[in-house]
C-alpha cells in the first residue's frame, strides 16, 4: 500500500503527521507500506528518500526485523503512471511493481481537491477516500454549500466573491458583506483547510485585513456570519451506505481565543480539548449523525470524511459548516478519536477504508465493462 504525503499546500506538515499516524496504526502483517513523499516544491521522492521525511516513530515502524525497510530498494515513482514502482536492480534491467492500493493523506490543495484522485483514476489504481467530484466539491466551500443547500441542509448566512472583485471595488464588496452577512463574520479562502488564512472581522477595518489575508491563499473568498456556537464534528465512513461515528466537540479553554485556528488545532498548548462523545442530548446526537450522512451523500462521498457542525448557543439550532474529504489523522485529530470512542480502533478503521477503496474500484471496473 502506497502512502502519499507531504505536498505543495500550506498543510504540508500536518500531512506528514497524518502519514505517521497511518503508518503506526496499520497492521504490518497485512500491509507492505511504501511511503511516497511530495516536497513543498512538488517533487515526487522515491520511497527510500520519502522515509527520511517521516518522524522517527514512523521510520522505526517501517523497519523489518533485520533492520531493513520495504522502501530501501532502488525504486522511483513515475507520476505519469502513478501506481507503478520501477525497480532497477544492478545488471538486471528495469522491472515494475504495481501498488495494490494508495492511501493519499495530502491535505488541502494539490491533494484533497481532486487532483491526486484524478491522477489515480487515470492510472487505474484503487485508492482510499473520495473520488474526483466529491474531492473537488468538498474543497471549494462555495460549491459545497450550494450542494448542501440543494440537499435541504441548514447553513449559516454567507456570501462570496472573487479576489478581482475585491481589488477593483472593495467598497462595493464590503457593502455586500455588511448587507448579506453582517458583523461579526469570518473570512476564509474558499479552497483551503485546517483554518489556514481564516480571520474574524468585527468592522470594516478588520474586514479589509481579513479579506487581504484570505486573498493571499485563494482567488475566491467566502464570508460567513459569526455566531456564538459550539463546534461539533462527526466522522463518516463508507461508500453507498455510509455510517457516522459518535460526535466530538472542540472545547476552547482560552477565553481570549476568538476561534479554533490552525495553531490550536494541531498544537498541544492545552488551550483546546477534543471531547468525545460530545456532551449533547442523545436526540441531538442522532440528528447530527443523520445530517452528517446526508452531507456525505450530497457531495457523492466515498471512503471517509469529517463533517463539521455549529450548534448555536442561543437557539440550540444545528447548522452544517463544512465537510473535509481527507481529514487530519494526527494524534490530536478528531477523526481517529471519534471512531475509537465509537468502538473502532484506528487500525480497524484503516482496514475498512482499504476495503472501501477496493469496493469502489471494482464497481467502476464493472461499469466500464458494461459499456
Amino acid at each position: 500500500m502506497g502512502i502519499i504525503f507531504g505536498g505543495r499546500s500550506g498543510e504540508h506538515e500536518v500531512s506528514v503527521r497524518s502519514a505517521r499516524a497511518v503508518i503506526e496504526a496499520a497492521d504490518p502483517e497485512k500491509y507492505e507500506l511504501i511511503p511516497v513523499a511530495i516536497t513543498k516544491e512538488g517533487s515526487w521522492l522515491p520511497p527510500a528518500e520519502s522515509v527520511t521525511m517521516l518522524p522517527e516513530p514512523a521510520r522505526l515502524k517501517l523497519q523489518k526485523s533485520d533492520g531493513s525497510t520495504d522502501a530501501e530498494a532502488e525504486m522511483i515513482v513515475d507520476p505519469s503512471r502513478l501506481g507503478l514502482l520501477r525497480q532497477g536492480a544492478k545488471g538486471e534491467g528495469e522491472s515494475e511493481r504495481r501498488l495494490d492500493v494508495v492511501f493519499p493523506v495530502l491535505h488541502g490543495t494539490y491533494g484533497e481537491d481532486g487532483t491526486i484522485q484524478g491522477l489515480l483514476e487515470m492510472a487505474g489504481v484503487p485508492y482510499v477516500g473520495c473520488g474526483v467530484l466529491a474531492s473537488s466539491c468538498g474543497m471549494d466551500k462555495v460549491t459545497m454549500k450550494i450542494l448542501f443547500r440543494q440537499a435541504g441542509l441548514p447553513l449559516c448566512k454567507y456570501t462570496w466573491f472573487l479576489r478581482r472583485e475585491w481589488e477593483e471595488s472593495p467598497a462595493a464588496v464590503a457593502e455586500r458583506v455588511k448587507g448579506e452577512v453582517g458583523f461579526p463574520c469570518f473570512v476564509k479562502p474558499a479552497n483551503l483547510g485546517s483554518s489556514v488564512g481564516i480571520s474574524r472581522a468585527t468592522d470594516e477595518e478588520s474586514l479589509v485585513r481579513a479579506v487581504n489575508l484570505a486573498a493571499r491563499y485563494d482567488r475566491k473568498i467566502i464570508v460567513e456570519e459569526g455566531l456564538d456556537v459550539r463546534e461539533i464534528e462527526v466522522a463518516v465512513m463508507g461508500n453507498d451506505a455510509p455510517e457516522a461515528s459518535l460526535p466530538g466537540e472542540y472545547v476552547v479553554h482560552d477565553e481570549q481565543a476568538k476561534f479554533l485556528d490552525y495553531t490550536e488545532k494541531y498544537s498541544s498548548t492545552g488551550h483546546v480539548e477534543f471531547v468525545v462523545p460530545a456532551p449533547i442530548p442523545s436526540r441531538l446526537t442522532r440528528r447530527i449523525r443523520e445530517m452528517a450522512v446526508r452531507a456525505f451523500k450530497a457531495v457523492d462521498g466515498a471512503g471517509f470524511a469529517r463533517v463539521d457542525f455549529f450548534l448555536r448557543r442561543d437557539t440550540k439550532k444545528v447548522l452544517l459548516n463544512e465537510l473535509n474529504t481527507i481529514p487530519g489523522l494526527t494524534d490530536v485529530s478528531g477523526f481517529p478519536q471519534m471512531w475509537v470512542a465509537s468502538g473502532r480502533p484506528f487500525g480497524e478503521v484503516i482496514d475498512r477504508l482499504v476495503e472501501f477503496a477496493f469496493e469502489r474500484h471494482a464497481e467502476k471496473a464493472r461499469n466500464q465493462t458494461s459499456l
